[in-house]
Order: structure tokens, then sequence, then C-alpha cells
């Protein structure tokens, strides 16, 4: 099972003394937020500290991540998230020691920022859940990389499913071939996402 093969990672490296990061890594419609969920609930019975974080929820605005001057995918794969924000603001202050503060999140709805006061004590799980994870920006922000590797057309029958508010199947499938497939391959190429993860998971593990 995936979550109790990560989850026996997790709590060997686990400090009371310093925060831990985990990453878990994966292309769209892999599992991600269901593995990172199931490990919240594993460790939250263990009486651990967890907080899950989304990549999802540092992205920049409309006005930024979408730009008429570059392909759909190299919008996706240059523009998309606020990395800066997220290594500067958020790891490395909880890697520092407690960490008490508001964090800017993404509101998806009104295409802006809400704050939300995050507590995150020292000896804590921090768990990242997210798309591009082992790239060169954030290469220093994890202590433990799970890499979730599930084959490009499983993960579109589920986001087919899924991913409703795109629109119908047909223009699900376009948004996918135009601007995330492109870019997740071109992650694959330069990043190596399953050589460099610390354990990687493929379907039926």
């Amino acid at each position: 099972m995936e979550s109790a093969k990560i989850y026996e990672q997790i709590k060997n490296l686990h400090d009371p003394n310093r925060t831990v990061i985990v990453g878990i890594d994966g292309l769209g419609g892999a599992g991600k937020s269901t593995v990172s969920e199931e490990l919240y609930r594993l460790l939250g019975e263990e009486n651990y500290s967890v907080t899950i974080l989304h990549i999802d929820d540092f992205i920049h605005p409309k006005a930024v991540r979408y730009n008429d001057s570059y392909a759909e995918w190299e919008c996706y794969y240059n523009l998309q998230w606020r990395y800066d924000y997220l290594i500067n603001e958020v790891v490395m202050p909880v890697k520092r020691g407690d960490f008490n503060s508001k964090i800017e999140l993404y509101d998806k709805d009104n295409d802006t920022y809400y704050l939300s006061e995050t507590d995150i004590p020292s000896g804590s799980i921090v768990i990242v859940e997210g798309i591009f994870l082992q790239r060169e920006e954030l290469r220093d922000a994890f202590d433990l990389m799970i890499y979730i590797d599930i084959p490009e057309e499983v993960r579109l029958e589920r986001v087919l499913e899924r991913d409703g508010y795109i629109g119908d199947k047909e223009q699900i499938k376009a948004k996918y071939n135009n601007r995330y497939f492109p870019a997740e391959r071109h992650y694959v190429e330069a990043c190596s996402p399953c050589d460099k993860a610390d354990c990687v998971v493929r379907s039926g593990e």
C-alpha cells in the first residue's frame, strides 16, 4: 500500500527537535492528494503534529499564469507557481523552528489571496503535495521526496472524471493536451523525478 510504505519512512525521519518536510510529487491525476490525506490520518492517529500544504495554494493570479506571449504549456511550467514566496516565507521559516504566522493562499473563486493563520510547532511533519516538486527551485526544501508514478493514460481517465470544472470531456482533453501534458513531459525529461526521488510508488504497489 502506498500510504503505509511512505508512513514508515516518515516515522523513521521524525525528530522532535525539528520539523520534517515531506514532498508528495506526481503528475496530474497521480493520486497525490489521496495519499497525503491518508498519511495525515495515519500520522494523526499516533499523535504526530501534521500539516498538509498544497502547491496549488501557491499559484500566481490568472493575469500572470496565462500569458499569450508563450505557449500554454510554457505558461503552466514557468509562470504558474509562487516558488519564491513558498520557499522564503513558508519553507525556510518552518525549517528554522516554531512557525506561527499567516500564509497567503490562493482563492481560486476570486483570483486573489487570503490569509490563513498557520501554526507549525517544531517537531511537526509537513506534507507538501503537488506537481513538479523536484524542480531546481525547490531542491533544498524537502527532507523526504516521494514520487507517485502513474501512466499518462490512467491519469487521463481519472482527470476526465475529476475535472468537470474545465468543461466536457473534449474540453478537458484539449486542456491537458495543450497545457498540462506537454509541461509534464518536459518536467520528466528535465528533472528525472523517478530517478531523484527517495521513494517511487507505482500503480499497483
